[in-house]
């Protein structure tokens, strides 16, 4: 629906923030989630004052984050919609600057407080917040920052011709805001560390999900091809969700056995072999087993719900859906395979994996969830299967 909207279509830019926005959930909530899971599992959440120092530094932190990321997508998604057309608007770069911070900053601020929500009711009800925090952070995150994302895009397009100076105002008021989160932040000691050194993945994520952003700007312009729009989100989604349970679990598994770097038994590893990953007795691969299985299932569901919606531009025909199921099992697998690799590899190196395997999992999900549905999309326009009502 809303790649029919006036400010997707005179500002296609708007696209390539689309990924970055929604990867924000993977760099901010998710990790979030994942380090409170991890908190409470191992006792550090159990009186009122620990809980207290946990929310207020945790809350803090991701409003910084997403402001900085915000403002950094906006750049990005400047350059990546300059750089092939070759024509720049200064309104369009304030207009994107604007509703990239804005939406960042108040999508992480509801989602933060859902989270803490759902990890304290997790606890109080005997469930592992592992298990259940990421994928509500995934799911919820898409809806709410899609949804702030085109509320205040448009709303700041319409006010681009009476009132041009509402957007510069909007930038500043949020980035004004920063040294208040920050000093909140660096007061508190599980936080601190963050604030410092997890700035690396949360921007390399979001250079990576941009990267996705314009593989999607560049094909959802095409008539031809409008009809990936309303599969993106959900074969994206899919893949990060999955594969954050997946980071979260083997993350909380380690830390049971001591500190990052500390050298357990089950730390230190290469490149694991895809066996050992999918095949082996283990508690972690008998998840990546079972995430694995659900793809299929889960997406079957997505593609009848679209479908009975009548949401989108594509006849789901046979020769459709073997190629969109392909892809969503080849992404899952290839994520399920890094997680494996990179928590392992980011423990040996004295790294939390709660903090920093995530972004770069659900970005590699957008990255590689994208590309393999616009390539499905160009090889069955190849072979003739074309939607007579694509685009309509």
């Amino acid at each position: 629906i809303l790649q029919h909207w006036d400010v997707f279509k005179y500002v296609t830019e708007v696209f390539i923030l689309v990924p970055a926005l929604l990867g924000l959930k993977g760099n901010l909530e998710m990790t979030l989630a994942s380090r409170l899971s991890t908190a409470a599992n191992i006792g550090q959440m159990d009186t009122p004052k620990e809980l207290w120092r946990m929310i207020t530094g945790n809350m803090a932190l991701i409003q910084v984050q997403a402001t900085v990321v915000g403002f950094l997508a906006s750049i990005a998604a400047v350059i990546f919609g300059w750089i092939p057309d070759g024509h720049f608007s200064i309104d369009h770069a304030v207009l994107l600057c604007a509703s990239s911070v804005a939406t960042a900053f108040i999508a992480s601020l509801v989602l933060g407080m859902i989270m803490i929500g759902v990890i304290i009711g997790s606890r109080k009800m005997g469930i592992n917040p592992d298990n259940v925090a990421t994928p509500i952070a995934a799911s919820l995150g898409d809806l709410i920052t899609l949804a702030l994302l085109s509320g205040i895009s448009w709303g700041l397009y319409k006010e681009l011709e009476s009132k041009a100076y509402v957007n510069p105002l909007v930038c500043a008021f949020f980035i004004a805001l920063l040294p208040i989160w920050i000093i909140i932040a660096k007061k508190n000691a599980a936080t601190r560390e963050v604030l410092y050194s997890g700035w690396e993945p949360v921007i390399i994520a979001m250079a990576i999900s941009s990267v996705g952003g314009l593989i999607l700007d560049r094909t959802v312009s095409d008539p031809n091809f409008a009809g990936m729009a309303v599969f993106t989100p959900v074969i994206n989604g899919v893949g990060g969700n999955l594969v954050a349970v997946q980071a979260s679990r083997i993350s909380t598994y380690l830390h049971m056995s001591g500190m990052p770097g500390e050298s357990s038994e089950t730390a230190p590893r290469k490149c694991p072999s895809p066996c050992s990953t999918f095949f082996s007795s283990d508690v972690n691969s008998r998840s990546a087993r079972v995430l694995f299985l659900l793809v299929v299932p889960g997406h079957l569901v997505f593609l009848y719900t679209i479908s009975s919606m009548q949401g989108g531009h594509t006849t789901l025909t046979l020769i459709f859906i073997v190629f969109y199921m392909t892809a969503a099992l080849l992404q899952v697998l290839i994520l399920l395979y890094i997680a494996d690799w990179m928590v392992h590899w980011m423990w040996g190196r004295d790294l939390d994996p709660d903090n920093f395997s995530i972004p770069y999992l659900t970005a590699l999900g957008d990255l590689i969830g994208t590309g393999l549905l616009a390539l499905s999309f160009h090889i069955l326009w190849l072979i003739g299967d074309r939607d007579s009502d694509v685009g309509d």
